[in-house]
């Protein structure tokens, strides 16, 4: 197929221009070296600008230490692992350090979140919800789920994993905040549909969700409860954020990046010896064939950063959150959860409805440098477009930063959103900014900032 003909079987979830600007850019190399630096030159371009100039807040990311960096790509990566640890559990031979690696990074997950189960086997948040839903939820059950009103993950809609599970949908209420939820209306409908499976998975996550009263309440008919802690995982390990378990959750998932601050990918947690069997055996060998062993490895690493220095960060993180609302809520932004002192998590959100809507506030912010996404706004906002920008503080606070400078990126957000600034201006301001923070802490090379 030549790349005339290729041009026209793009896949319709990419950007067309985009592909055919690769597409003559390759075609406009004389040999595979010059096609090779195309890509080193786009790897070198983006660490120079998102990793050195620009202020990520961006509450699904966070820096992983150099030596995670390190170890992701180690030679374990080259490695297929096919099955659970145990020679007579794997499908290949010779893996016995690779077993010991494993072992390793099950016991420190274990260690981390004082739980009876830990598997690090999971390729992703994502792919954290299907083990889920696949594991504890038959095809046609009732899942009660958080829908968007309430903050929900895509991750626990009709469009995600509960729909390959063949699974119905019953949406949890929340009040009108979309902040809470509504535990009498919850007691009502759960007691009415008596799901065996109730799931609590945000993408908005500002305070702590009634995991005990719900537990209780489906605990009547033998209901499990599973949280989605993508977002929470580094703060429930650093003592920030209540722990789902210790309230009698489950079944717990997690993004190992996020507030973890480890590579890309997720893990499950869990108490119940009964869940051992459907939550392995979904994993491998129903939704995984290989998982990536250097991750394996380098999230073992991370979670020693935790051990060590995650209290500090974790609590870091939610301190920079709420000074960073406060200064923007003093500055005439209008920030969610006024009333409540605005967060209790490494999350602020931000209504943008008067500055054209999410998308809109997100690609003039990132004009200058200031990198957040766009986010519904639960309880008054419809998902296709969304009215909020959502900011993290995760990847800010490992660079060392803190109150004085959450001040500081106000005043640029402020300046960008509300006071109509030119970004390319508010740019050279972020770029100076930024400039004395790059070294990543909370990590066994830089220790404390």
């Amino acid at each position: 197929m030549t790349l005339e003909q290729q041009a026209g079987t793009s896949s319709p979830a990419h950007d067309p221009a985009v592909l055919q600007q690769a597409r003559e850019a390759i075609e406009g190399c004389l040999d595979t070296a010059a096609m090779r630096d195309l890509v080193l030159d786009r790897v070198r371009r983006n660490e120079e600008w998102r990793g050195r100039r620009c202020v990520n807040l961006v509450a699904a990311e966070a820096p992983t230490s150099p030596l995670v960096r390190r170890v992701l790509s180690s030679e374990a990566g080259t490695r297929a692992s096919g099955g659970a640890i145990g020679r007579d559990r794997r499908w290949f031979s010779a893996m016995a350090v690779l077993d010991e690696l494993e072992a390793l990074c099950v016991e420190l997950l274990k260690r981390a979140f004082a739980c009876s189960f830990a598997d690090p086997r999971l390729l992703g948040g994502m792919h954290a919800t299907m083990v889920a839903y696949t594991a504890l939820a038959a095809p046609g059950d009732t899942v009660l789920v958080l829908g968007p009103d309430g903050g929900g993950d895509s991750s626990h809609t009709a469009e995600g994993p509960p729909a390959a599970r063949g699974v119905r949908l019953a949406s949890i209420p929340v009040d009108a905040s979309g902040l809470d939820i509504d535990l009498d209306r919850f007691a009502e409908v759960a007691r009415r549909l008596r799901p065996p499976l109730a799931a609590l998975g945000q993408t908005t996550t500002l305070f702590p969700l009634p995991v005990t009263e719900i537990r209780e309440i489906i605990g009547e008919w033998g209901g499990r409860l599973y949280v989605d802690a993508a977002h929470q995982a580094g703060l429930i390990a650093g003592g920030a954020y209540p722990d789902p378990l210790a309230q009698g959750a489950d079944l717990v998932t997690a993004s190992s990046g996020k507030t973890f601050c480890g590579p890309q990918g997720g893990f499950a947690l869990w108490n119940d010896p009964a869940l051992a069997e459907p939550v392995s055996h979904t994993i491998f060998p129903v939704l995984t064939g290989s998982h990536q062993l250097n991750r394996v490895a380098a999230l073992a690493v991370a979670t020693t950063e935790v051990l060590e220095y995650g209290a500090d960060l974790a609590a870091g993180m939610v301190r920079n959150a709420r000074c960073l609302a406060a200064a923007l809520h003093e500055r005439g932004v209008p920030v969610l959860g006024a009333g409540r002192g605005f967060t209790s998590t490494h999350q602020v959100l931000v209504d943008a409805r008067g500055w054209g809507g999410g998308f809109a506030a997100a690609s003039r912010l990132a004009e200058a440098n200031l990198v957040v996404n766009q986010q519904p706004l639960p309880g008054r906002d419809d998902t296709a477009f969304p009215g909020g920008v959502r900011l993290g503080t995760a990847e800010v606070t490992r660079l060392g930063m803190g109150t004085a400078e959450m001040a500081r990126i106000a005043g640029f957000l402020a300046a960008v959103l509300r006071d109509g600034a030119d970004p390319a201006a508010v740019r050279e301001e972020v770029v100076r900014f930024r400039e004395p923070f790059q070294t990543v802490y909370y990590c066994h090379e830089s220790g404390r900032p």
